[in-house]
């Protein structure tokens, strides 16, 4: 579906849940679709993300399968659960974590030009070549 950075028209509705279910790594997003400047990715989660921040761009997650853990400073509203159904949006430049103690299924919508961690590079890190299926993550 994925030329380059941009997408082609839409030309039949796509299941989050099938596009899910499709990948094998956790913590490692996939771009699904695209709506302007933010990109639709789908996730697969368990286990604890590094903490991080996004200097520039709010992120939204929303739950389709699982609990998320989303860790905030107390003076950033304390950490907060999202459960299946539910979304939950940080905003730019709030540090935050997530984590899972059972595998979750997550969908994003973020800002085309978002890091999948912020300025902190970690193992777990993706570049938007790999969540755009152009390349392997490392």
């Amino acid at each position: 579906m994925a030329s380059g950075s941009s997408f082609e028209a839409q030309q039949e509705p796509i299941s989050l849940e099938t596009a899910c279910s499709s990948l094998e790594e956790l913590w490692s997003p996939r771009v699904v679709g695209q709506v302007n400047n933010q990109y639709i990715k789908v996730a697969k989660v368990r286990g604890e993300f590094p903490w991080h921040s996004h200097e520039h761009e709010d992120e939204m997650f929303l739950v389709l399968r699982g609990l998320l853990h989303i860790g905030r400073s107390e003076t950033d509203g304390g950490p907060v659960s999202v459960g299946p159904g539910e979304f939950f949006v940080v905003p730019r430049g709030v540090r935050h974590n997530t984590s899972a103690t059972e595998e979750t299924w997550l969908a994003l919508i973020e800002t085309v030009t978002t890091l999948h961690t912020g300025s902190e590079v970690t193992p777990m890190t993706r570049s938007i070549a790999e969540q755009l299926g152009e390349s392997e993550p490392k």
